[in-house]
C-alpha cells in the first residue's frame, strides 16, 4: 500500500521513486539481458545503449534487436514494434482524464517515459483521494527513476555481454514474471477488473502462436471488451472503475 503524501512537489517526486524500486528491481534482469542479447544480435554497444536512451520501450527494444539479428527490413522492424506498443495507447486512454490538465511541456515527457511499471503505480496514486494536485510530479519520479534504471543495466548488460558468454540464457527473465503478477493482482477490484482480467489472460495463450506478438493486442482488445460489457450490465461496477470528481477537480491547481 503506498503511504501518505504530503502535498508538495519535492515529497510527490520522491514518492513516486520511492514506490517504482521494487517493480525496478524487477526490471533489472530484462535491461541486463537485452543489453548482452542485442550484442548476441549483431548491435554495436553504442547501438544497443542508444537503443535504451531513444527507444526506451523494453518488449519492442527486444524485438526489434531479434528482428535486426535475423536481417528483417527496417519497416517491418518499424511496424512490429508500432504493434507491440499499441498498448500505450490504452495506457494514455485511461490516464487521460487525469492529465489533461496539464500543458504540452508535460505531457510530452510523461508520454516518452511511460513505462508498463509507471503506469500500474500512478494509476494507483491517481485513485488514491488525498486531492493532491501534484501528482504528475509523482509521475515524473516514477518514470525518471525507471528510465536511469533501464540505462545503467543495459549498460551492466553491454559489458557482461562482452565479457560473459549466453547471459540471457541464465533465467533472470523470471523475476519479471513475478513482479508483473505482483503488480497486477492489488489491481483487480471488482467483478469487471476480475472479468477483463480472465478473458485477457485466456485470450493471450489461445492468441500467443500468432506472429509479432499480436497476442499482446488479442488479449488487450478481448479483455477490454469484457469488462466494458460486464461494467454495461452493472452500473455499481461502471462507477468503481470511474475516476473521483474530486481527484478531477483537484488537477485544476498549480501544474508546475
Amino acid at each position: 500500500m503506498q503511504k501518505a503524501i504530503a502535498p508538495t512537489r519535492r515529497a510527490e517526486f520522491w514518492a513516486g521513486v520511492r514506490d517504482t524500486f521494487p517493480l525496478a528491481l524487477g526490471a533489472l534482469p530484462f535491461a541486463l539481458i537485452f543489453g548482452a542479447g542485442a550484442l548476441a544480435n549483431g548491435i554495436s554497444p553504442a547501438g544497443t545503449q542508444a537503443m535504451s536512451l531513444f527507444v526506451f520501450a523494453g518488449s519492442a527494444q527486444f524485438i526489434g534487436s531479434q528482428l535486426v539479428g535475423n536481417g528483417v527490413g527496417v519497416w517491418f522492424i518499424v511496424l512490429t514494434t508500432f504493434v507491440v506498443n499499441l498498448r500505450h495507447a490504452l495506457y494514455g486512454a485511461t490516464l487521460g482524464p487525469y492529465l489533461k490538465h496539464l500543458p504540452q511541456r508535460w505531457l510530452a515527457p510523461l508520454g516518452f517515459w511511460l513505462t508498463d511499471e509507471t503506469f500500474v503505480i500512478v494509476f494507483s496514486r491517481y485513485n488514491q483521494p488525498d486531492g493532491s494536485p501534484y501528482k504528475h510530479w509523482y509521475f515524473l519520479g516514477s518514470e525518471i527513476f525507471m528510465y536511469v534504471n533501464w540505462n545503467f543495466w543495459t549498460l551492466v548488460g553491454i559489458t557482461a555481454g562482452q565479457r560473459i558468454p549466453n547471459v540471457a540464457s541464465l533465467g533472470l527473465d523470471f523475476a519479471m514474471i513475478v513482479t508483473f503478477t505482483g503488480m497486477l493482482v492489488p489491481l483487480i477490484k471488482g467483478r469487471a477488473v476480475l472479468v477483463s482480467t480472465v478473458v485477457a489472460a485466456v485470450a493471450a495463450v489461445v492468441a500467443y502462436p500468432l506472429p509479432n506478438k499480436l497476442y499482446l493486442m488479442v488479449a488487450a482488445v478481448l479483455g477490454i471488451a469484457a469488462g466494458v460489457l460486464v461494467e454495461s450490465l452493472s452500473p455499481q461496477e461502471a462507477a468503481k472503475a470511474r475516476p473521483s470528481g474530486n481527484e478531477l477537480e483537484s488537477l485544476g491547481g498549480t501544474l508546475e
